[in-house]
């Protein structure tokens, strides 16, 4: 394969679509900087309407950029044709021509391009190979399982020698025994090739296993750029914090009290089982004592909610279950409390009831604080 210089620099890049009249109507993509490192597997994820397609078709020039700079490799490619950035893109509905083979459908750029017999055929067999397509070769697409499908998709893309690979929600249309599949079958890929992948997905389970990193959007800005684990332990606002995980980290409102060296959590009142005062100790203390007395919202995520006490640092509370979704080894635990709903993935081997009373344990020292007003880490 090609010796690749993939690095990707996207420098205060904006959309802004125009109305009938040519005025400005929506901005999708706010002014984002993002550095993909050469050989980095870059996931950008969000909901639907984030602004990641966009990001995405503007760097495969497939978009008009409205400001900012793209640059690849050492070239700023704003202004080049698809053909002329080095790019391959793999998209969602996989794309092929019906009537061909999966050989010509894989080498069809290729021949477009007027590249020798000899090094088409080599090429092809290479990607063949690595995605296990060498005795499909002669067959067309209605003759292939959508998962093979993509793969011929993926090697269409690998017979270019492409500077960076672009994914656009290529598993979206597979079920759920394929899509994970094919998320091993692609991270294989650019750990054999070693080339820069710049993936979208609104699935954060598909992005927390396959990146290096996530770039987490949200309202075409970006909201974190980091490794799966940082994401998960150190969110950076709420967003990324109820957007990554599944279930997503409780967020509970309510303010912290300092009172003679002592650091306390008050949930705002309610009338139903509220979790009422928290005293602080340790690590959670520590956080308290440099926030100082103020409104926050305190984030836990669900499996640090324990059925038995196992913790110094510990708040305890009653609460009836209204929803409980046994999963074999683990339960999920939805307890409406005063004004929010709580949920615990618990470790369990037996089965809860509806409206069962449950006494919990929440693991204080795994716990964020954010500003309710700016949404914040604190």
């Amino acid at each position: 394969m090609a010796e690749h210089n993939g690095k990707v620099v996207i420098n205060k890049l904006e959309k802004t679509y125009l109305d009938g009249k040519g005025k400005p109507a929506f901005t999708a993509v706010k002014g984002i900087d993002l550095i993909i490192e050469d050989g980095e597997f870059m996931v950008l994820v969000g909901p639907s309407g984030c602004g990641k397609s966009t990001t995405l078709r503007m760097v495969a020039g497939l978009e008009d950029i409205s400001e900012g700079t793209i640059s690849i490799g050492d070239t700023v490619v704003n202004k080049l044709e698809p053909k002329d950035r080095g790019i391959a893109m793999v998209f969602q509905n996989y794309a092929l021509y019906p009537h061909l083979s999966v050989f010509t459908n894989m080498a069809f750029s290729l021949q477009l391009s007027k590249v020798p017999k000899a090094e088409i055929k080599k090429r092809v067999d290479i990607a063949a190979e690595i995605l296990g397509l060498s005795d499909m070769l002669e067959r067309k697409p209605k003759a292939l399982s959508g998962g093979q499908r993509q793969r011929v998709a993926v090697g269409r893309a690998i017979v270019r020698n492409p500077k960076v690979f672009l994914f656009d929600e290529p598993l979206s249309n597979l079920d759920a025994k394929m899509r994970v599949q094919m998320r091993t079958e692609i991270s294989n890929l650019h750990e054999r090739l070693g080339t820069t992948i710049l993936y979208v997905t609104h699935d954060q389970v598909e992005a927390m296993t396959m990146g290096d990193r996530i770039c987490v959007m949200n309202a075409g800005e970006i909201m974190q750029v980091a490794d799966p684990l940082t994401l998960y332990k150190h969110p950076e606002n709420m967003f990324v914090a109820s957007f990554i995980g599944s279930p997503p980290m409780n967020l509970i409102h309510g303010k912290l009290k300092l009172d003679n060296d002592q650091a306390y959590f008050i949930e705002n009142e309610g009338d139903t089982h509220p979790l009422g005062t928290i005293k602080l100790k340790g690590p959670s203390a520590q956080k308290a004592k440099e926030i100082g007395s103020r409104p926050v919202v305190l984030g836990i995520r669900p499996e640090h909610l324990y059925e038995r006490s196992q913790h110094e640092n510990e708040a305890e509370f009653t609460a009836p279950v209204s929803l409980a979704e046994p999963m074999g080894a683990e339960t999920l635990l939805h307890m409406d409390m005063a004004n929010h709903r709580l949920i615990g993935r618990i470790q369990n081997d037996r089965l809860f009831k509806r409206r069962e009373e449950v006494t919990l344990y929440l693991h204080l020292d795994k716990c964020s604080f954010f500003d309710p007003t700016t949404e914040q880490v604190l």
